[in-house]
């Protein structure tokens, strides 16, 4: 059974795959996960030919900072190299410039405020 922060966690990447789709990027898939890490997103920027790794974020609050600032290096470094081993097993997209974005999810989810920022790390 889920637990409650991953059933939060699981609406608030359902949003940010909303909002994504609306900007015109194409899903590919959610959750890829490996002993490595775990990837939220991976969508296809089709205006760029960019392959896009996505970490979603949610916050109820700012009081303590954004969503996106919860991003570390540690983090980063996880979803780097994540990113490298799925780039290993799906040669289609050998081609493609990578990029990592960012989706910070605020506030309540039925209204949410969501920052996206593009080249995050």
């Amino acid at each position: 059974m889920f637990s409650f922060k991953r059933q939060i966690g699981n609406q608030a990447e359902t949003i940010a795959l909303k909002y994504l789709s609306k900007q015109g990027l194409k899903f590919i898939t959610q959750n890829y996960l490996t002993p490595l890490g775990e990837i939220d997103l991976i969508m296809l920027d089709k205006a760029d030919n960019e392959l896009v790794f996505i970490e979603v974020r949610y916050r109820q609050n700012t009081k303590f900072g954004d969503a996106a600032e919860t991003v570390n290096y540690k983090k980063q470094a996880k979803i780097t190299k994540t990113a490298q081993h799925y780039l290993q097993h799906q040669q289609k997209y050998e081609n493609f410039t990578c990029r990592f974005d960012v989706v910070g999810v605020e506030s309540d989810l039925k209204y949410p405020k969501i920052n996206w920022i593009k080249n995050a790390f």
